[in-house]
């Protein structure tokens, strides 16, 4: 959903008796709304021997991603090499922020770095539309 808000700025408009006019008037801007500049989308992502979940996680080009990874078992991490974002390697219970702009649009794989890990399937897609 697109919103956006009209200015006008008041036109002054003076005749300079030589057949032309001199305006004042600024051109109508399109001010894009507020809340999409802003937008986050949030996810919760838990990693547990050995895979992540949900394994999917979708955002729109020029989104703010705020990912919580939460380890609930075992020993893990959480990266996505294309955005160069990584949590520390941790031991479970453990819980850590990652925040980044989704500025590539695409699917990239974000995975356990621990180990044969990643192969074994703990992967997931973060799709940017």
């Amino acid at each position: 959903m697109t919103r956006s808000t009209k200015l006008e700025a008041p036109t002054l408009n003076k005749d300079t008796g030589e057949g032309g006019v001199v305006s004042n008037e600024m051109p109508t801007i399109d001010a894009p709304n507020t809340e999409e500049q802003l937008a986050i989308k949030e996810f919760v992502v838990s990693g547990q021997n050995f895979s992540f979940s949900p394994s999917l996680i979708t955002a729109k080009r020029g989104d703010r991603v705020k990912i919580t990874f939460q380890n609930t078992q075992g020993f893990h991490d959480f990266k996505i090499d294309e955005y160069g974002v990584a949590t520390k390697q941790a031991q479970s219970p453990a819980t850590e922020v990652l925040e980044f702009t989704a500025d590539k649009t695409g699917s990239f794989e974000y995975y356990c770095s621990v180990g044969t890990h990643r192969a074994m399937g703990m992967k997931g897609t973060l799709k940017v539309e």
